[in-house]
């Protein structure tokens, strides 16, 4: 028995666990399944403390202005927002709490600031997600500024009304919906569970990016240079660009030249111009559609 086990400042029976991973890889997109699996109703998330989709304490990391603040928040820096969250998961006497952090240094921190016992198993992002789901959850953070807190919509808005964007559903009954956040060896075990998760998705002011200003002319200019690039035997014959709210899109009609595999080159040539351009400007390309008119002859 320890210190804080002698003062009643820590529950003897409380099993600590972490998720942990880099930053925007989709740790709190997968929250609620990993809590699911391991019979945990509790997570400590950004700053706050979630039980059974309701906020009991804390406020979201994901309302700061800026990074830093945001990191100090979710690390509990603020002793009236430990205290309070301390006081929390004694009141809804815990068997079991689900910490979310970048690292096992930083979810070690959070439990110890929390005064809880030492973390029994951490869990990490890639045993749950392939590096092309992470990549996904990633280009979602850096270039549209899309953050997912664990909980419902309901929930959200009562105090994040200016950071909500939308939310989504995950039910743990399909597999096909199920295997596209985990890796194929996962869907066996949890394929019988049929519980739905609703999650928010918010952008948080600290990720807005001061994306550069770009015209649709020099945006076409940047498409036509780039697919030269990627084969200098395409032939550009139109281009057009047009803009919403959900980013650019361009449409190309192209002659390419003989003896290319139609749909693994234009696949690539749309991959290549995509993220160079977004690499570029940090520009969102919502979509590029490519048309191929004609197939050249041989040289």
């Amino acid at each position: 028995m320890n210190l804080l086990e002698v003062l009643g400042l820590q529950s003897k029976t409380i099993q600590v666990f972490a998720f942990v991973g880099p930053s925007g890889t989709g740790k709190s997109f997968r929250a609620k399944l990993v809590a699911q699996r391991y019979g945990i109703r509790a997570i400590i998330d950004d700053g706050l403390l979630i039980y059974d989709d309701e906020i009991m304490s804390g406020h979201s990391a994901k309302l700061e202005q800026n990074y830093m603040g945001a990191v100090r928040v979710a690390l509990f820096d603020g002793k009236e927002e430990r205290d309070e969250a301390v006081r929390a998961i004694r009141r809804l006497k815990l068997k079991k709490l689900l910490i979310l952090g970048t690292s096992e240094k930083m979810a070690g921190k959070i439990a110890l600031r929390l005064q809880l016992p030492p973390i029994e198993k951490f869990i990490h992002i890639e045993e749950l997600a392939t590096k092309e789901q992470m990549e996904q959850a990633r280009r979602s953070r850096v270039i549209e500024g899309k953050h997912i807190i664990p909980v419902r919509s309901n929930e959200i808005k009562k105090d994040y009304t200016k950071i909500f964007v939308n939310s989504v559903r995950v039910s743990l009954a399909k597999k096909k919906i199920f295997a596209r956040f985990f890796k194929p060896k996962e869907t066996t075990e949890l394929a019988s569970n049929t519980k739905q998760f609703e999650k928010s998705i918010v952008r948080p002011e600290f990720s807005r990016v001061n994306r550069k200003d770009i015209s649709q002319a020099a945006l076409a200019r940047m498409a036509s240079h780039y697919t030269q690039q990627y084969n200098s035997e395409i032939r550009l014959k139109k281009l057009t660009v047009t803009f919403d709210a959900s980013g650019y899109k361009l449409v190309l009609t192209v002659d390419i030249p003989y003896g290319q595999t139609l749909i693994e080159f234009t696949s690539g040539l749309k991959a290549f111009i995509t993220d160079m351009i977004e690499k570029v400007t940090n520009t969102l390309i919502e979509d590029i559609a490519i048309i191929v008119d004609k197939i050249l002859p041989p040289k």
